[in-house]
């Protein structure tokens, strides 16, 4: 499965209702300009795919993404309304922060925060990013990738990382595009390496 690696949480996203992403171009320099223009594409973009964030009462919408998503790939999962309760306490206590795509919802990004103590700001983690199998290919990942990295920003974050299988082409090819590397110090340094093992 592909698993991804970004609350001062402004309800449902200030910047998703209003259509105004943070920053102005009145007397920005150059590179500014570029970054606040970016910056609104990427509220445009979610936008189009109406990206929420989740709250408690959308635990069960939760858990059926999270749900089919695993089962998708063949992995082990929870019932979704043992899920469904997970999340609930999870999104109510703010340990994990989840934004939905669409009306069904059709897609989600999960993601978790901590604290670094290289920056003394906080580092994102894109836990999940899903998007249902009938809808892909229509912006919606993007979306949801580029409001994750913007709610990212709006917490402080300043770093964000997420893991996908060295065979997953399209979720790379997405990543990429959106600036994360799996090179190690430059873009002709070593690839880095995920490891992980039960407990």
């Amino acid at each position: 499965a592909t698993q991804a690696q970004a609350s001062r949480t402004r309800s449902q996203t200030d910047w998703e209702r209003s259509g105004a992403m943070p920053g102005s171009l009145a007397g920005a320099t150059p590179s500014t300009t570029v970054s606040v223009m970016e910056e609104r594409q990427s509220n445009a973009r979610a936008q189009a795919h109406s990206v929420r964030q989740a709250g408690p009462d959308d635990a069960p919408d939760v858990a059926r993404l999270l749900h089919d998503f695993n089962t998708e790939f063949s992995e082990p999962t929870p019932e979704v309304a043992v899920l469904s309760e997970r999340a609930r306490a999870l999104l109510g206590n703010g340990e994990m922060t989840v934004l939905l795509a669409g009306n069904g919802p059709d897609g989600l990004a999960q993601l978790r925060f901590r604290p670094s103590v290289w920056t003394g700001a906080l580092d994102a983690y894109i836990e999940e990013l899903y998007v249902v199998p009938d809808l892909r290919g229509r912006g919606i990942g993007r979306a949801l990738l580029e409001a994750a990295m913007e709610t990212a920003r709006l917490r402080g974050a300043t770093h964000i990382d997420l893991t996908t299988g060295e065979t997953d082409t399209e979720a790379r090819r997405l990543y990429e595009s959106a600036g994360f590397t799996n090179r190690e110090g430059s873009p002709d340094g070593p690839p880095m390496l995920y490891y992980e093992r039960e407990l």
